[in-house]
């Protein structure tokens, strides 16, 4: 793994299943982008795109990015699957920051953009943060800690931390923090463990452009 390109591991990761993820909206993203008005947005990291396709259907133009080919087709599949209800669910094989889409974005959203191979979080959420419009949100969900049942699946050593993923915003004065904390929640796994998660959760609102 130590030699392996992120690219390459969640390339593999998605191709070695059927479904990696359980095809659920993120529960944090439900709550808090549940009040907004939809726009558009940009979703990091879309994996399988259920995020995506909530917001489709919840009235937003979507788009999903994701370094996997085979998590991108997978999302494109789900939203045909899911009707007219989710035409407005885009989704592109992109490298990140490098192939970050033009914005600006009403919200731009990261939900566990986490790698347990290189991948400079700190760069992509700066770059993301950039293309959010004024007045438009950025929303950032990460595991704090690693589950007990996936210790090596979540990320390095150095798990993301709020004060970590608040270096994105620039400068500080230029956002509204409405929530920057570590939230717990409880979890089963996959044995049928039960657990207590730790996620960093950032949610905030620009309020001019930084220059």
């Amino acid at each position: 793994m130590e030699n392996q390109s992120a690219k390459d591991f969640w390339e593999n990761r998605y191709a070695d299943s059927d479904r990696v993820w359980s095809g659920q909206v993120n529960a944090t993203v439900s709550a808090l982008v549940g009040e907004l008005t939809p726009g558009r947005a940009l979703d990091l990291g879309c994996g399988e795109g259920s995020d995506v396709l909530w917001l489709a259907k919840n009235g937003w133009e979507a788009l999903g990015v994701d370094i996997s080919a085979t998590a991108v087709e997978r999302a494109k599949t789900h939203a045909v699957q899911g009707g007219p209800v989710t035409d407005n669910a885009k989704f592109l094989v992109a490298k990140l920051p490098e192939q970050l889409p033009e914005g600006p974005f009403d919200l731009v959203s990261a939900s566990f953009l986490q790698s347990p191979v290189a991948l400079d979080r700190l760069a992509i959420l700066r770059a993301a943060a950039e293309q959010v419009a004024v007045g438009g949100h950025l929303l950032v969900v990460s595991h704090a800690a690693a589950p007990p049942w996936a210790q090596h699946d979540h990320g390095p050593s150095e798990m993301p931390t709020v004060e970590g993923d608040l270096e994105a915003l620039r400068p500080p004065g230029a956002w509204n923090i409405k929530v920057g904390e570590t939230r717990q929640r409880p979890a089963v796994g996959p044995q049928g463990q039960a657990a207590t998660l730790e996620d960093a959760v950032i949610f905030a609102q620009k309020l001019h452009h930084s220059s």
